[in-house]
């Protein structure tokens, strides 16, 4: 079963790759993704990282709260999204 987990704490200046290389020392990684401004481009400081339930589990347990690029990280099992109501 595959887990997406949410990664926030981000220094602005992670990419992808990196992330990948950090959480693949737990499991293997499905899929990232950095969240990024739609204006500028650039990384809004968080984002979301899908792999196996187990590895994940792991992740969650030895990455929350460690210092990565000099900011600590929120690493948790990602929520459903709500959906936005318009006015």
């Amino acid at each position: 079963m595959v887990k997406t987990l949410y990664v926030g704490n981000l220094p602005y200046a992670t990419t992808e790759e990196e992330l990948k290389e950090l959480f693949g020392e737990y499991g293997e990684v499905n899929s990232t993704k950095i969240i990024t401004d739609r204006e500028t481009g650039r990384s809004r400081g968080f984002g979301f990282v899908e792999m196996d339930s187990d590895a994940a589990q792991k992740a969650i347990e030895s990455l929350n709260g460690t210092s990565f690029g000099g900011r600590n990280l929120k690493v948790n099992e990602a929520r459903e999204r709500k959906p936005r109501g318009r006015f």
